[in-house]
């Protein structure tokens, strides 16, 4: 199964401990995982339940490009990693 894994910085504001998820796409394993750490998808998603500005997820090291759908594919052996968008002047 994709391993899920969220930076400590988000780990100190919600609970979210690296995890397995089920799925082919990044949404997909996204959900199973947030079933186990609710708090956790209202951090990371918007209510229309696309990825907040502040957050970017990485499939094996590669930006999603689908930041709305998440459709972007995941393998049994992927690790999506989750962490907050730096910004700043």
């Amino acid at each position: 199964m994709p391993r899920v894994v969220f930076t400590a910085n988000l780990q100190r504001h919600v609970a979210c401990p690296p995890s397995e998820g089920e799925g082919a796409t990044v949404r997909e394993v996204l959900v199973s995982v947030f079933a186990k750490y609710p708090k956790a998808e209202g951090y990371v998603l918007d209510e229309h339940g696309a990825l907040r500005h502040h957050m970017v997820v990485f499939v094996d090291g590669v930006a999603v490009s689908d930041r709305q759908g998440l459709s972007d594919a995941v393998t049994p052996h992927s690790e999506v990693f989750v962490m907050q968008a730096l910004s700043g002047g």
